[in-house]
């Protein structure tokens, strides 16, 4: 028997009709499997964001595009949303200020690239901002500055850095001025490519040599920079200079090793790799955090040890935006951490592995009895098409595109 289709619009779907096929590939899908009843405003939701142009329905199985008859059955009432959890809450707070940090750094680097000094008052004030919300929890910021797009790297970098060293310092047990001082350190540890030209800094394929001691020069000439303006710590200064620098030795510009690192430089060593091999990049998509912290503990020599399993604290043992395997053969992506129990964060478990569909979003508290669940292992994002996992922990918070 003949199916009883009809191709529409994306934009005319709404609840009630059932979804046969989208013309489209099926990696651009915003689900696994395509042919179910629209019954709830999530999933219409997820397809009309889609970017899909066109689809067919089944007019066996759902509405029509026409307005149902008068004396058909209201529809059922929508299910409200479940209250937003306190860090979710956070999270959206937190993704205002990344906002309004991202504009600030942006317009101190065009300041520097212009030849005018950097406002240290402005940018202790936007490092006030941002500790005070790491401080009071450390996830919510530390993981929403990870997100960013290749074109807002350089400045999201920066805010990014100053978040994970004001968590950093608190985990090292620093005071709150101490950790406002590493802060600091962090937004401008990367001064010095306001100087660098944005070809470079942008450029998707790989560096000439020229074009790579060009990078290379930029922690002396923000040193320089900070130099000039004569009101900066020279701890902070220090950082902007020596954050390249290995604890084994090797690095750059000074050759560095141990305990002639400063502390500070040290944590910014951390800092900084964490966040640029975690982070969209024109040349490489970014690592999932766990598999980061995970191949930063392999590298022997480059990081001070004491100051690398503070991070590791810092950020939990499944850091926030990890994909994992649940041992009920379900994928789950990480959204909040417990501290007491690192290795049992709260998760939203979305995909069945069992029948290789999309399943509604659950969230579960891993440390709870009442989960009867626990991640077997971290499953690796490259081996799937899920365009959407950042959306999924940090909902409304996530940035667009």
């Amino acid at each position: 028997m003949a199916k009883n289709l009809k191709q529409i619009r994306v934009a005319e779907l709404r609840l009630g009709m059932f979804l046969h096929a989208f013309d489209s590939s099926w990696l651009a899908s915003p689900f696994w499997r395509s042919r179910f009843l629209l019954a709830d405003q999530a999933k219409l939701d997820a397809v009309l964001a889609s970017g899909i142009a066109t689809c067919w329905i089944d007019l066996d199985k759902g509405e029509d595009v026409a307005p149902a008859p008068a004396a058909a059955p209201a529809p059922a009432p929508a299910v409200p949303a479940a209250p937003a959890t306190e860090f979710e809450r956070e999270l959206l707070q937190a993704a205002a200020l990344c906002a309004k940090a991202r504009d600030a750094t942006e317009s101190m680097f065009r300041e520097a690239r212009l030849g005018n000094a950097v406002d240290l008052g402005q940018a202790a004030g936007l490092v006030d901002e941002l500790a005070q919300s790491v401080l009071a929890n450390p996830a919510a910021l530390i993981s929403l500055a990870r997100l960013k797009s290749k074109d807002d790297y350089t400045y999201m970098h920066s805010v990014a850095v100053c978040a994970l060293m004001v968590g950093l310092g608190q985990a090292l047990g620093f005071g709150e001025a101490a950790c406002r001082e590493a802060g600091l350190a962090g937004l401008l540890h990367d001064l010095g490519k306001s100087g660098t030209p944005l070809d470079i800094l942008n450029k998707p394929g790989k560096l000439t040599d020229l074009e790579f001691e060009e990078v290379r020069n930029h922690p002396r000439q923000g040193y320089d920079l900070l130099m000039e303006c004569g009101n900066v710590s020279p701890a902070v200064a220090d950082v902007c200079l020596h954050h390249h620098e290995k604890f084994g030795g090797g690095g750059y510009p000074d050759r560095l090793q141990g305990e002639a690192i400063s502390l500070l430089a040290r944590m910014g060593a951390v800092c900084d790799v964490y966040d640029a091999i975690t982070s969209n990049r024109p040349y490489k998509a970014g690592w999932d955090p766990a598999e980061s912290v995970a191949r930063m503990l392999e590298w022997k020599g480059h990081f001070d040890p004491k100051v690398l399993a503070a991070f590791v604290k810092l950020l939990g043992i499944y850091p926030v935006g990890t994909l994992v395997r649940l041992q009920s053969q379900r994928l789950a992506i990480v959204v909040e951490q417990n501290p007491a129990t690192l290795t049992k964060p709260v998760v939203k478990a979305f995909y069945s592995l069992r029948s290789q569909e999309r399943i509604e979003p659950v969230r579960l508290d891993l440390s709870s009895a009442a989960a009867k669940d626990g991640i077997s292992g971290r499953e690796p994002r490259e081996q799937w098409a899920f365009a959407d996992l950042e959306r999924i922990w940090a909902g409304d918070a996530a940035p667009a595109g």
